[in-house]
């Protein structure tokens, strides 16, 4: 699918009347910094999750999807700033939702140095939900800091309320872009997780006799 979505936007939609085909990297940036907050979302829940109901797999799904979120997050940085080059002039603006997405990517790594620099994973984990919880306001920030302050990066083409500003030709291939990078995170964040639950519980009886 995300091969599909990539050869259908690259090489087969129109050429957009304003920004030539400069916009062609939308279908690799807005995939991302969409699974950049929803990774981070679903890495809020699992902390609740850690903290309210002592659920240790919580702990270990947020361990494991921290990385892919960084990892995604960084791409979206980076391909904006490819974008930025030609539409803004500049590949870097201290605009509030570039800045509140570098937060985001701050975040990702402060998550991962937290739980990587105590022996003690239990208290890790407790700390590491602690944070992500904290971390989490910055999400409903990202989203509507279009709204809030007056700043370079256009609004959302894409809402609930008003529909879609983007012509179908583009629109389809960008939905078919991020369902199928949703499937290949999904695939990532199945087998780091899946590795992460072997190391933490390696020495258990059930490993043993899965593996």
């Amino acid at each position: 699918m995300i091969s599909l979505g990539w050869i259908w936007g690259l090489l087969f939609a129109p050429e957009d009347a304003v920004q030539g085909n400069s916009y062609r990297i939308i279908f690799l940036h807005v995939p991302s910094v969409i699974y950049a907050e929803l990774i981070y979302f679903f890495m809020a829940v699992c902390a609740l999750m850690h903290l309210v109901w002592r659920v240790k797999l919580a702990a270990y799904l947020i361990k494991s999807a921290a990385p892919i979120g960084a990892m995604i997050t960084f791409i979206g940085l980076f391909s904006g700033s490819i974008w930025g080059i030609p539409t803004w002039g500049t590949w870097w603006q201290w605009d509030a939702r570039i800045t509140s997405t570098l937060i985001l990517f701050i975040m990702y790594l402060g998550i991962l140095t937290l739980h990587g620099s105590f022996s003690n994973l239990e208290k890790a984990d407790r700390l590491m939900s602690i944070l992500v919880v904290i971390g989490v306001i910055n999400i409903p920030i990202i989203k509507k800091s279009v709204d809030w302050w007056s700043t370079l990066h256009q609004p959302a083409s894409i809402s609930v309320s008003s529909g879609s500003s983007i012509d179908p030709s583009m629109l389809y291939p960008l939905l078919i872009s991020v369902i199928g990078l949703g499937f290949v995170l999904i695939s990532l964040g199945i087998l780091s997780s899946r590795s992460y639950i072997y190391t933490r519980e390696k020495n258990k009886k059930w490993v043993s006799e899965y593996v």
